[in-house]
Parts: C-alpha cells; structure tokens; sequence
C-alpha cells in the first residue's frame, strides 16, 4: 500500500520523531521493502543486470549489525496479491511507469530504480544461510507485519507509509532513518541510531483524535483509493491554500479532521464534500480504512512453534493445501498464488530498449509448463502483463501439459516420484541429464537454462563465453570463500547501454528466474543454485568486450577454470535433434570453435604448479583426466616463467 506524500509531510516536520539507540529488541522487518532499498541505497549498478554478490554482501553486513546490538530480526516477506483483486489498476499503473523508466535507464544510462529479476532469489536465500527467521504471507504482509508487532510490542522496519498509521506500541522505525552501518556503543552495548515514529506523537502534534487516522488515509489516497479531484490545501491557513504539494494537501486534510468525532461523521462530511463520488469509490474508501485493523498474527505461531498458518477461506478451493508449508516458509515463489488464485502473472520489467520484444518472451515455454502444473490443461487461460513497445500488455497464455507432466497432478506434487519430477524439469529446458555429468550438481540447473537460452534466444558466441567465465570464477571463488565483490568502474554508472547485448543477458535471467520457479514447484528436483555468485552484470559485459578479441584462456589462466569452463561449455553446446540446425547459428559457431579454446591442454607440470585441483573434482561426476601435450600458448609460458603473474591474471576482476 502507500499513502503518497505522507513521508514528505513527515520529514517537514522531523521534531515528530523520537531519536534512539536501538539495541536488545525483537524486530518485525518488512522483507519486501528492505531488499529493495538495500539495492538502490547501496550505489550498486542496475542497468546491467544486477550487482548480486556485491548485494548479498550488504545483506550480510546488515544482519551483522543487527546480530552485534542484540537485535532479533523476523523478517516477512509478501505472498502475492492476496485474494482480492482492488489494487490491479494500481499494479498496471505501476508497470507502466517501470517501462518508461527502463527504456529510459536504457537509452540514456540514468538510474531507473529497476530491481534486478533475481533480488529477492539472493534476499532470501543470503536469510536462510544466516539462520534469519524468514515467512512469506497468503498476499500482501502489511497487516501481518503489523499483527505480529503489535502482539510483541516491537517496532516495524519499513519504508512503506502505511506504517505511519498502524498504532503500533513499539512504533515504527523508517528505513530511511535507520543507520545500521553506524553501530554505535555505550557503556549498554552496541547500538543503531535511528528515528521511531509513533501514532499517538503524529496525533499530538498535528492536534487529531487516533480513530481518524485509518480515515485520514482512505480519503488521502492510498494503493486503493485514488480521488484526485480533491484539493484539500484549501483547507490551509490564509496564504497556503494555493500550495499544491501533495504533504500540504494532506496537512489541509489533517485541519479538516479536527472538526469531527467519529468516523461516520467524517465520511458523510467528505461525501458532501464530493457530491460526485461514485458508489464504487466509496465502498473502496471503507474498503480501504478496513485494511488498518489489525487481526490476529498469523505468523507468531510460525515463528515460535513452526505452525503453518491456515490459507484464507477464499482460497481453500483454488490453492492445494500442500502449497501452505513451503510457501509460508518462504521456499516457493509469490507468483504461484497469483496464478492459482487470479490466473494473472504480472511479469518483472528488465532494463532494456522499447524497441526489442520483451525479455521474458523465449522463456513463455517454461511458464506455460508451469501453469500447466498448477491449473491443469482444463483449468484456462493465464492472463500474462509483460511490456510491448513502450506500454505493458495484458495476454493471454495457454497452459502446456505434455509427455511426463501429464503423470503428474497438482495436488499430489511432492509425493511424485523423483525422477519423474526430474524429467518434467529437464524435458522442458531441453536437455538430457546425461549433458550434466561433470557439471557441480548446484549448477545443473543454471547450465540447463543456459542451454535452453542457447537454442531460444540465439546469442552470439562471446555472450555466452562471457557467461560462462564469470559463472566459472563466481564457482570458484565461492569455493575458495571469498566474499568481496568485483568492484568495476563506477564511471559505468551513467553511461548507455549495448542494448542489444544487455537484452540478450537479459533473456538469460527471465529463464533462470522461470525456470527456478519451476524447479521450486517440483519440489527441487535440481539443486536450487547459489544465485549471488552466477551472474554480476558490470563485469560479464566487459568480457564479452573482451572475448571479441581474446579466447577466455588468455583472459582467465588456471588449470581450474579451464577444466570446469570446458565442463560447462561442452555440456552447453550438446545438439538437441530437430531444434537450431540452421548452418551458422550460435551452436553450429561453438561447436566449431570449441576445438580452438586449447581448454584441454593441461600437463602435470602446469597441475603441479597450480597446486592441483582436488577441490575442484570433488565437485565434478567424472575422473580428472590429464593430457600431456608439447603445445604451450605465449601465456603459459610467461606462466611459468612467473607462476604469480598466472595467480593474479586468475583473480582478475574478483579479488
């Protein structure tokens, strides 16, 4: 939700909010709202494709921080738009600018505040390797948050202004106000200095009755209510009525309020008011002040004894009941309730040119599956929203059941065979699991996707070199623990993009992310992939600069990467019958220069001064083979004439 203008009213009047140093506490934090503004208040690149190990690092520094003054986080995340479809104007307006903003960010290089695809995959994942109590709600977590903040007497962290007019008594704590990479300390302990806002100070102050605060929001506009036609600046004092900010309407609004007593008196008053309302937009306005009653917490059960919350009566007829445990424990995605439940799925806008067909189009196959899984074949029609041109438009999708899928059935999921989940996952990407062998098993599925991406999208040759030299290194240096990121140029910030080459990166990330989701619905047959490590966008575009001059082995040395390159790159390029056989496609072209990439030429002698690789072949399905051969490039034997030249061209760009 939101109530537009309401931070603005509240940062012009600051001496509302209460300075402390927050330590030893319980809190309720806003899952949603965090992983965006750590991303977009952390200087990381956006129109690339995503800086995610740079951002898995801020998590991690945050939650660190909290763990240092004593602070237990409960972090809740949304599950969707829950059951009741008021707010889709909202959502289609809301993608609508976010396509402007990403032709925008495109063309000119400028910031467009777009979250990269796979965010909240690495959010969420980081959480659970830190032991970060994480639940995901039935649709939006607003009330929730504030339920279970309420009955634990905590504050809420978030950057969302619903929270304003919650009464919550342990007050609400604003993100922007929230300076965790400043822990302070005092003869108590460490602490965070940060602002809490409460209820009864705004009322004090701005000289209202509490009860008039779920009203005050209905009537200013919110996600639910949108009455433009209202000018209450005019309720100013003499010389501010012709203020049009949207914080002095809302102080006009507050000195209207003060003339009534009850809520029932203020909405008749404001129907008078605006004669010409609709009966619709005043059952959206009740409907509205509905949305700040607190119910009872959900989620405290969740929390403390591991109870699974039951689903809401409206959905009980849509959405399988074995749905409940994995999703309110965040481990599957929010869209699978939209689609069972409204047969919507509003698709992520990316970063790219109007001009290009959305990103998400070669990945429709694998969603089509997906739905296929959920709804059946009889079940309709999925209305997908994805950007053409410069507006985001409303289609409708056929879900595909087909060969092994149609053994399974919805209801019985995880009782399926492995193996037959296991089929369902790979026939839709394409790919034989026999092509996996000598591929880390968590990288199955990134490697699938890559092939399916391969055949799909078409990509020249160096995009997916690049791609596989930076999944390489991330493999490597996770394997290594090592947690700084790549730092790149700054100067890149601002510049515009090759769009034709961040759309094509772009079409990887859309089949990830569908293909993961399919993969979480069928109850992880494929390792579920260290997504922070995969991709980071800045420096997979300079390699593929790179590589249309250079061959990765004299970008990249090491007797590892060039052993598990080849392992990717030989099960990537594997023919599937009937699918990309023109002459000359991308696969035709790597196949044929795959035998120039001298991947292979790995004597003891460059083993042994290496170090070996034991690490390495553990991860890997097959026996290490060592091929002696006289053949020796320039830069192996500058290599071995500088064995630390080699080590540090290695951590090129990563250490």
């Amino acid at each position: 939700m939101g109530v537009k203008g309401l931070s603005s009213l509240l940062e012009g009047n600051s001496q509302i909010y209460q300075d402390i140093r927050f330590r030893y506490s319980k809190l309720v934090m806003d899952g949603n709202n965090l992983a965006y503004h750590l991303y977009f208040t952390s200087n990381l690149d956006q129109n690339h494709g995503g800086e995610y190990l740079a951002y898995q690092v801020q998590v991690r520094a945050l939650f660190t921080a909290l763990s240092d003054c004593g602070i237990k986080p409960y972090v809740v995340m949304d599950g969707g738009s829950g059951t009741s479809d008021i707010k889709v104007d909202t959502l289609m307006d809301r993608a609508r600018e976010k396509v402007w903003r990403a032709h925008g960010a495109a063309v000119v290089g400028r910031r467009g505040d777009i979250l990269p695809p796979l965010i909240l995959s690495v959010f969420e994942q980081t959480l659970r390797d830190m032991e970060v109590p994480l639940a995901k709600c039935f649709g939006e977590a607003d009330c929730q948050l504030a339920a279970l903040a309420s009955e634990w007497c905590c504050p809420v962290l978030s950057g969302d202004s619903d929270f304003y007019i919650y009464d919550l008594p342990g007050g609400f704590l604003p993100l922007d106000h929230f300076q965790w990479n400043k822990v302070g300390t005092s003869r108590a302990g460490s602490y965070i200095p940060c602002k809490r806002y409460t209820t009864s100070s705004f009322c004090t102050f701005f000289n209202i009755d509490r009860q008039h605060l779920p009203v005050f929001a209905s009537l200013a506009g919110n996600d639910y209510v949108n009455l433009k036609e209202m000018r209450w600046a005019k309720f100013l004092p003499v010389g501010r009525q012709h203020e049009t900010s949207w914080s002095a309407g809302l102080e006009g609004l507050l000195r209207w309020l003060r003339a009534f007593h009850t809520t029932e008196d203020t909405l008749t008053a404001a129907m008078k008011l605006m004669p010409n309302m609709s009966q619709q937009t005043q059952a959206m306005v009740r409907m509205a002040m509905l949305e700040y009653q607190l119910p009872s917490s959900t989620l405290r059960g969740l929390f403390s004894e591991g109870t699974v919350p039951s689903l809401p009566a409206e959905m009980l007829i849509r959405v399988p009941d074995w749905v409940r445990a994995p999703l309110a424990r965040g481990e599957l995605g929010a869209d699978i309730l939209d689609v069972l439940v409204h047969r919507r799925n509003i698709l992520q806008t990316q970063v790219e040119r109007s001009d290009l067909q959305s990103s998400f189009l070669p990945s429709k196959p694998i969603r089509q599956v997906l739905y296929g899984l959920l709804l059946g074949q009889e079940g309709g029609k999925v209305l997908e929203v994805y950007r053409v041109g410069m507006e985001p438009a409303s289609v409708m999708v056929q879900p595909l059941v087909q060969r092994t899928a149609k053994t399974l059935r919805m209801n019985s999921l995880p009782q399926a065979d492995h193996a037959v989940r296991l089929q369902v996952c790979l026939e839709t990407l394409g790919v034989e699991e026999e092509m996996l062998k000598g591929v880390p098993a968590h990288l199955h599925l990134p490697v699938a996707v890559t092939c399916y991406w391969l055949r799909r999208a078409g990509p020249e040759p160096t995009l997916l070199k690049a791609l596989l030299m930076v999944m390489v290194q991330g493999e490597l240096n996770r394997q290594k623990g090592l947690t700084t990121a790549w730092k790149g140029y700054s100067n890149n910030f601002f510049r515009p993009l090759d769009c034709v080459v961040a759309h094509s990166f772009n079409q990887w990330q859309a089949c990830l992310k569908d293909a993961s989701q399919l993969n979480l619905l069928l109850c992880m047959p494929l390792p579920k992939p260290h997504y922070a490590w995969l991709y980071q966008g800045r420096l997979v575009h300079r390699r593929q600069k790179q590589l249309q001059e250079r061959e990765p082995e004299e970008i990249l040395h090491g007797a590892r990467f060039r052993r598990l390159y080849r392992s990717l790159l030989e099960a990537v390029i594997q023919p599937d019958p009937g699918v990309n056989r023109r002459a000359g496609g991308p696969e035709a072209q790597l196949t044929a220069s795959i035998n120039h990439l001298h991947l292979n030429i790995l004597d003891e002698e460059e083993e042994e001064e290496l170090g070996g690789a034991k690490g390495l072949d553990q991860g890997l399905d097959r026996p290490r083979v060592s091929v002696k051969t006289r053949y020796r490039t320039k830069d192996r034997k500058d290599q071995s004439r500088n064995p630390e030249l080699g080590r540090k061209q290695e951590r090129e760009g990563w250490e």
